[in-house]
């Protein structure tokens, strides 16, 4: 789909259709006014006889207005005026691009100028792509009977002509982080059959050749030699062999210590010999979305060719129940030395992260986070709207706060409290990987700390967030928005 940015009245525009706002009380936008005093009023007919009240969301499609040259005008219900903000924009967009007819092939879309407080023409188009490209994403995957094409080709999003560099530059973040979202879905939403490590590795691969990444894809005899005991004992149990890829986007100065994000990347869980229920487990394709996330976000940066210096760690393998695979009661050795008993050989993604979380080190890095569908004791706590945020700097948490409510995409803060650390003792080793059920995703973020003591290091928990289950069931993208915006804000410093 092709976006650009226009200037001009609303009446002249020989589009399918045009979108304008109403807000509740059948009070037009300024853009709605125009078209209603070209038209003689027909607009304001149409919301006298009470078709529309303008309620958010709402939809009304008029055709063939007088003297307006757009063959369509979608009214979209804004709310109450006074209650407008960014939540009611996004929802406000999502409802006209769902609405538009099927035989609509280019759209202008007159929302980007409504007054919004604390938000410019840059952040208001930007939202407006992102949105648009979320609310048309298909999932074709493999069908042999793809879904229909969508006839909508264009939308042009106008803005006053005063504010068109603004506009130009919010749509080039717009479309760089929708990029970033779809390739993160598309992952996601991929059979484990397919989407397998050494797939992950050659998206990898791909990336770096499109937008100049370095890139190391380790095969399982390098990761041995790394030491890396812990990822390599959940991955013994599958005959697919594990990866772990290094990605680096360095466009900042030299001297700049890099920030490094690190993906879970299981690409099937069947919890292994603690086999998991076999209701909903075709979800656990899903299990690599952390890693789909850093892919993303590497695409979307790259999109952007932002000035700063990135490393993306994603260790990569499946959690199978093999006669080979860890056993509860086994004890591993992590790349750091210390020794883990499995106590539950379903608590995979933290034995894999660790040693990622170690193998950061050596970047020296400005601040590490790590992203992972970790726990579903997340989902108890926060439910589907934010991810679990733990970090051992605050500063660092609330950098990351900032960008998720920027990017509409929230997290929320944990307390990652010494006194949850005794949960993990164990007898027999260094630590236990698990703690038992009470505060599971706390002590799962309490085991990764553990291998995180050198650097500023945040764990961004997403298993409530990275898919969506039943009728939509499909990946979301998430947290692309949140941490392409983390990286933008700290190239901006």
């Amino acid at each position: 789909m092709e976006f650009s940015i226009k200037n001009g009245n609303p009446e002249k525009q020989r589009h399918d259709c045009l979108i304008v706002g109403v807000f509740e009380g059948r009070k037009l936008s300024d853009a709605a006014k125009n078209l209603d005093g070209t038209s003689s009023k027909a607009i304001s007919a149409v919301l006298k006889s009470g078709d529309m009240e303008g309620k958010l969301g709402t939809c009304l499609l008029l055709h063939a207005l007088t003297s307006v040259a757009a063959n369509r005008i979608l009214l979209v219900g804004l709310g109450k005026q006074t209650e407008f903000g960014e939540k009611q924009y996004r929802q406000a967009v999502r409802a006209a691009i769902k609405a538009l007819p099927k035989g609509v092939a280019n759209a202008g879309i007159f929302l980007a100028e409504l007054a919004i407080k604390k938000s410019d023409t840059h952040s208001k188009v930007a939202q407006l792509v992102e949105v648009a490209i979320d609310a048309t994403y298909q999932v074709n995957a493999i069908k042999l009977k793809k879904a229909e094409p969508l006839a909508l080709e264009k939308i042009a999003i106008f803005v006053a002509k005063t504010d068109s560099a603004q506009a130009e530059a919010g749509l080039k973040h717009g479309l760089a982080i929708g990029a970033g979202v779809s390739l993160a879905k598309d992952l996601g939403n991929l059979p484990p059959n397919i989407c397998t490590p050494t797939y992950l590795g050659k998206q990898a691969k791909a990336l770096a050749k499109t937008y100049g990444f370095k890139v190391e894809v380790l095969e399982k005899e390098e990761i041995e030699k790394l030491g890396m005991g812990s990822f390599l004992g959940v991955a013994q149990g599958s005959i697919e062999p594990p990866r772990f890829i290094v990605l680096q986007h360095l466009k900042g100065d030299k001297k700049q210590k890099p920030t490094v994000l690190v993906g879970k990347g299981i690409t099937f869980d069947t919890g292994g010999i603690s086999l998991k229920p076999g209701a909903d487990m075709d979800e656990m394709k899903y299990d690599m979305c952390g890693a789909a996330s850093v892919l993303g976000t590497f695409k979307a940066i790259g999109e952007m060719d932002l000035a700063i210096n990135v490393v993306g760690l994603i260790a990569t393998c499946e959690n199978m129940p093999d006669a080979g695979a860890i056993k509860p009661g086994d004890i591993l050795t992590s790349m750091a030395g210390l020794t883990i008993e499995v106590l539950n050989t379903d608590a995979e993604g933290r034995l894999i992260l660790c040693d990622a979380l170690t193998y950061a080190e050596r970047f020296e890095p400005s601040a590490v986070v790590d992203i992972a569908t970790l726990t579903g004791a997340c989902v108890i706590a926060l439910g589907h709207h934010p991810s679990g945020l733990f970090s051992n700097k605050d500063a660092l948490a609330a950098e990351l706060l900032a960008a998720g409510e920027m990017a509409h995409d929230r997290a929320w803060h944990m307390p990652l409290w010494e006194e949850f650390q005794t949960q993990l003792d164990s007898n027999f080793a260094d630590m236990a990987n698990i703690g038992g059920r009470a505060g599971g995703s706390i002590t799962a973020a309490c085991f990764l700390s553990r291998f995180a003591k050198k650097y500023d290091w945040a764990h961004l928990d997403i298993a409530g967030t990275a898919w969506k289950s039943g009728k939509e069931k499909g990946g979301t993208g998430r947290p692309v928005p949140l941490l392409t915006t983390f990286l933008v804000n700290r190239a901006a410093k």
